[in-house]
Protein backbone atom coordinates (compact mmCIF):
# COMPACT_ATOMS: atom_id res chain seq x y z
CA UNK A 1 0.00 0.00 0.00
CA UNK A 2 3.55 2.19 0.64
CA UNK A 3 2.44 5.32 -2.01
CA UNK A 4 -1.20 4.54 -2.56
CA UNK A 5 -3.44 7.72 -2.32
CA UNK A 6 -6.98 6.53 -0.95
CA UNK A 7 -9.80 8.71 -0.36
CA UNK A 8 -11.92 8.13 2.75
CA UNK A 9 -15.36 9.58 4.19
CA UNK A 10 -16.06 10.73 7.31
CA UNK A 11 -12.22 10.23 8.10
CA UNK A 12 -12.00 12.84 11.22
CA UNK A 13 -13.67 10.56 13.82
CA UNK A 14 -14.00 6.91 15.00
CA UNK A 15 -13.59 4.09 12.11
CA UNK A 16 -12.81 6.90 9.64
CA UNK A 17 -10.22 7.91 11.96
CA UNK A 18 -8.55 4.67 12.96
CA UNK A 19 -8.49 3.87 9.19
CA UNK A 20 -6.52 7.15 8.09
CA UNK A 21 -3.93 6.42 10.89
CA UNK A 22 -3.21 3.16 9.34
CA UNK A 23 -3.25 3.69 6.08
CA UNK A 24 -0.77 7.04 6.76
CA UNK A 25 1.70 4.46 9.32
CA UNK A 26 1.73 1.88 6.03
CA UNK A 27 2.69 4.90 3.72
CA UNK A 28 -0.32 5.69 2.10
CA UNK A 29 -1.46 9.34 0.91
CA UNK A 30 -4.97 9.83 2.71
CA UNK A 31 -7.24 12.02 1.04
CA UNK A 32 -9.82 12.30 4.40
CA UNK A 33 -13.10 13.97 3.67
CA UNK A 34 -15.35 15.10 6.63
CA UNK A 35 -17.86 18.25 7.88
CA UNK A 36 -15.82 18.61 10.59
CA UNK A 37 -12.31 19.88 10.20
CA UNK A 38 -10.96 22.27 12.10
CA UNK A 39 -8.46 22.10 14.81
CA UNK A 40 -7.42 18.49 13.27
CA UNK A 41 -3.90 17.14 12.84
CA UNK A 42 -4.75 14.87 10.20
CA UNK A 43 -2.34 12.51 8.91
CA UNK A 44 -2.73 13.05 5.29
CA UNK A 45 -4.69 15.93 3.41
CA UNK A 46 -8.03 16.89 4.88
CA UNK A 47 -10.80 18.90 2.72
CA UNK A 48 -13.94 19.94 4.75
CA UNK A 49 -17.10 18.76 3.12
CA UNK A 50 -20.40 18.58 4.07
CA UNK A 51 -21.73 15.07 2.46
CA UNK A 52 -25.01 15.40 2.61
CA UNK A 53 -24.88 18.52 0.32
CA UNK A 54 -24.38 16.67 -3.66
CA UNK A 55 -23.41 19.88 -5.11
CA UNK A 56 -20.91 20.91 -2.57
CA UNK A 57 -19.75 17.12 -2.82
CA UNK A 58 -19.41 17.08 -6.53
CA UNK A 59 -17.16 20.17 -6.67
CA UNK A 60 -14.41 19.01 -3.98
CA UNK A 61 -14.66 15.70 -5.30
CA UNK A 62 -13.56 17.43 -8.76
CA UNK A 63 -11.03 19.06 -7.28
CA UNK A 64 -9.71 15.96 -5.63
CA UNK A 65 -9.88 14.11 -8.84
CA UNK A 66 -7.71 16.63 -10.62
CA UNK A 67 -4.81 17.10 -7.75
CA UNK A 68 -4.38 13.30 -6.77
CA UNK A 69 -4.78 9.92 -8.22
CA UNK A 70 -7.20 7.92 -6.13
CA UNK A 71 -6.12 4.40 -6.22
CA UNK A 72 -8.84 3.32 -3.38
CA UNK A 73 -11.81 4.66 -1.59
CA UNK A 74 -13.23 4.01 1.66
CA UNK A 75 -16.75 4.93 1.62
CA UNK A 76 -16.90 5.45 5.75
CA UNK A 77 -19.18 8.30 6.27
CA UNK A 78 -22.56 7.15 7.21
CA UNK A 79 -25.90 8.21 10.06
CA UNK A 80 -27.87 6.44 12.21
CA UNK A 81 -31.95 7.72 13.13
CA UNK A 82 -33.28 5.17 15.28
CA UNK A 83 -37.09 4.83 15.01
CA UNK A 84 -39.57 2.27 15.55
CA UNK A 85 -41.62 1.49 12.83
CA UNK A 86 -44.64 3.24 12.61
CA UNK A 87 -42.92 6.01 13.65
CA UNK A 88 -40.14 6.17 10.70
CA UNK A 89 -40.10 9.62 9.37
CA UNK A 90 -39.98 9.97 5.55
CA UNK A 91 -37.58 13.08 5.85
CA UNK A 92 -34.91 10.83 8.12
CA UNK A 93 -35.60 8.34 6.45
CA UNK A 94 -34.13 10.02 3.33
CA UNK A 95 -31.14 11.84 5.05
CA UNK A 96 -30.46 8.12 6.13
CA UNK A 97 -30.29 7.00 2.22
CA UNK A 98 -28.59 9.88 1.35
CA UNK A 99 -25.44 10.09 3.24
CA UNK A 100 -24.92 5.72 3.40
CA UNK A 101 -25.65 5.36 -0.24
CA UNK A 102 -25.73 8.50 -2.45
CA UNK A 103 -22.51 9.67 -1.32
CA UNK A 104 -21.16 6.01 -2.37
CA UNK A 105 -22.64 6.25 -5.00
CA UNK A 106 -21.37 9.26 -6.03
CA UNK A 107 -17.77 8.92 -4.61
CA UNK A 108 -17.15 6.19 -6.76
CA UNK A 109 -18.26 7.63 -10.00
CA UNK A 110 -15.94 10.21 -9.41
CA UNK A 111 -12.69 8.05 -10.18
CA UNK A 112 -13.94 4.85 -11.03
CA UNK A 113 -13.07 5.77 -14.54
CA UNK A 114 -9.84 6.35 -13.77
CA UNK A 115 -9.05 2.98 -11.64
CA UNK A 116 -10.73 1.20 -14.95
CA UNK A 117 -8.13 3.25 -16.93
CA UNK A 118 -5.50 1.65 -15.04
CA UNK A 119 -6.95 -1.58 -14.41
CA UNK A 120 -6.20 -1.59 -11.01
CA UNK A 121 -8.28 -0.06 -7.79
CA UNK A 122 -9.94 -0.67 -4.38
CA UNK A 123 -13.46 -0.13 -2.98
CA UNK A 124 -14.11 -0.46 0.55
CA UNK A 125 -17.77 -0.11 1.81
CA UNK A 126 -18.29 0.69 5.36
CA UNK A 127 -22.04 -1.32 6.05
CA UNK A 128 -22.51 -2.44 10.11
CA UNK A 129 -24.54 -5.08 11.73
CA UNK A 130 -27.57 -3.70 11.34
CA UNK A 131 -27.85 -4.80 8.06
CA UNK A 132 -28.87 -7.96 9.82
CA UNK A 133 -31.83 -6.51 11.06
CA UNK A 134 -32.58 -4.11 14.34
CA UNK A 135 -35.48 -3.10 16.37
CA UNK A 136 -36.20 0.53 15.70
CA UNK A 137 -33.71 0.98 12.80
CA UNK A 138 -35.41 0.48 9.55
CA UNK A 139 -33.91 3.54 7.86
CA UNK A 140 -30.83 1.95 8.72
CA UNK A 141 -30.79 -1.32 7.89
CA UNK A 142 -32.50 -0.82 4.62
CA UNK A 143 -29.55 1.70 3.45
CA UNK A 144 -27.09 -0.30 4.78
CA UNK A 145 -28.34 -3.57 3.03
CA UNK A 146 -28.28 -1.28 -0.58
CA UNK A 147 -24.85 -0.77 -0.02
CA UNK A 148 -23.87 -4.44 0.76
CA UNK A 149 -26.19 -4.92 -2.85
CA UNK A 150 -24.04 -1.72 -4.20
CA UNK A 151 -20.73 -3.91 -3.22
CA UNK A 152 -21.85 -7.10 -4.63
CA UNK A 153 -23.29 -5.02 -8.14
CA UNK A 154 -19.78 -2.93 -8.60
CA UNK A 155 -17.69 -6.36 -7.59
CA UNK A 156 -19.24 -8.34 -10.50
CA UNK A 157 -19.07 -4.61 -12.93
CA UNK A 158 -15.59 -4.12 -12.30
CA UNK A 159 -13.98 -7.28 -11.89
CA UNK A 160 -12.81 -7.25 -15.78
CA UNK A 161 -10.93 -4.09 -14.40
CA UNK A 162 -9.01 -5.49 -11.76
CA UNK A 163 -10.91 -3.78 -9.34
CA UNK A 164 -12.18 -5.03 -6.14
CA UNK A 165 -15.07 -4.09 -4.14
CA UNK A 166 -15.69 -5.17 -1.00
CA UNK A 167 -17.61 -4.92 1.94
CA UNK A 168 -16.82 -4.55 6.08
CA UNK A 169 -19.71 -4.73 8.88
CA UNK A 170 -18.58 -3.73 12.15
CA UNK A 171 -20.60 -4.78 15.34
CA UNK A 172 -20.34 -2.67 18.26
CA UNK A 173 -17.73 -0.70 18.11
CA UNK A 174 -16.49 2.18 20.91
CA UNK A 175 -16.57 5.31 18.97
CA UNK A 176 -17.62 8.70 20.62
CA UNK A 177 -20.80 8.26 18.79
CA UNK A 178 -21.75 5.06 20.91
CA UNK A 179 -20.44 6.22 23.64
CA UNK A 180 -22.71 9.28 23.22
CA UNK A 181 -25.41 6.80 23.39
CA UNK A 182 -24.05 4.06 25.76
CA UNK A 183 -22.38 5.76 28.31
CA UNK A 184 -19.78 3.06 30.36
CA UNK A 185 -21.95 1.25 32.42
CA UNK A 186 -25.16 1.80 31.44
CA UNK A 187 -27.63 -0.61 30.84
CA UNK A 188 -27.33 0.61 27.27
CA UNK A 189 -24.16 -1.01 27.05
CA UNK A 190 -24.70 -3.83 29.18
CA UNK A 191 -26.95 -5.03 26.37
CA UNK A 192 -24.68 -4.15 23.57
CA UNK A 193 -22.11 -6.10 24.78
CA UNK A 194 -24.20 -9.23 25.52
CA UNK A 195 -25.24 -9.35 21.83
CA UNK A 196 -21.92 -9.90 21.30
CA UNK A 197 -20.55 -13.82 21.71
CA UNK A 198 -16.98 -12.80 22.33
CA UNK A 199 -18.20 -10.25 25.09
CA UNK A 200 -16.49 -6.85 24.79
CA UNK A 201 -17.07 -4.42 21.81
CA UNK A 202 -15.21 -3.65 19.16
CA UNK A 203 -12.50 -1.23 18.79
CA UNK A 204 -11.76 1.32 15.58
CA UNK A 205 -8.69 -0.61 15.05
CA UNK A 206 -10.25 -3.71 14.73
CA UNK A 207 -12.18 -2.32 11.52
CA UNK A 208 -9.00 -0.76 10.39
CA UNK A 209 -7.27 -4.08 10.32
CA UNK A 210 -9.87 -5.50 8.36
CA UNK A 211 -10.35 -2.54 5.69
CA UNK A 212 -6.03 -2.87 5.31
CA UNK A 213 -6.42 -5.88 4.41
CA UNK A 214 -8.69 -5.77 1.96
CA UNK A 215 -6.59 -2.86 0.34
CA UNK A 216 -3.86 -5.29 0.44
CA UNK A 217 -2.16 -7.02 -2.46
CA UNK A 218 -2.86 -10.10 -0.25
CA UNK A 219 -6.60 -9.55 -0.87
CA UNK A 220 -6.31 -9.41 -4.66
CA UNK A 221 -9.18 -12.52 -5.08
CA UNK A 222 -11.35 -11.50 -2.80
CA UNK A 223 -14.28 -9.39 -4.61
CA UNK A 224 -17.98 -9.30 -4.13
CA UNK A 225 -17.46 -10.01 0.14
CA UNK A 226 -18.84 -8.93 3.20
CA UNK A 227 -16.40 -9.21 6.00
CA UNK A 228 -17.75 -8.80 9.42
CA UNK A 229 -15.95 -7.72 12.36
CA UNK A 230 -18.36 -7.78 14.88
CA UNK A 231 -17.53 -10.36 17.52
CA UNK A 232 -19.69 -13.03 16.25
CA UNK A 233 -22.71 -10.74 16.73
CA UNK A 234 -24.16 -11.34 13.40
CA UNK A 235 -24.12 -15.20 13.38
CA UNK A 236 -27.32 -17.18 13.66
CA UNK A 237 -26.47 -19.18 16.71
CA UNK A 238 -25.77 -16.70 18.86
CA UNK A 239 -27.27 -16.16 22.60
CA UNK A 240 -28.50 -12.79 22.87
Amino acid sequence: MKNKCVLVTGATRGIGWAISQRLADMGCHVVGLARNTQDIDFPGYLYSCDLSNAGETEDILRMIREKYPVDAIVNNVGVIRAEPLGEVDLASLYTVFDLNVRVAVQVVQAFVASMKTRHDGRIINICGSGAHGAANQTSFSAAKNALIGCTKTWALELAEYGITVNAVSPGPIETQTFRDQSPVGSDAEKKAIASVPLKRLGQPADVAAAVLFLLSAEASFITGQVLGVDGGSSLAGRQA
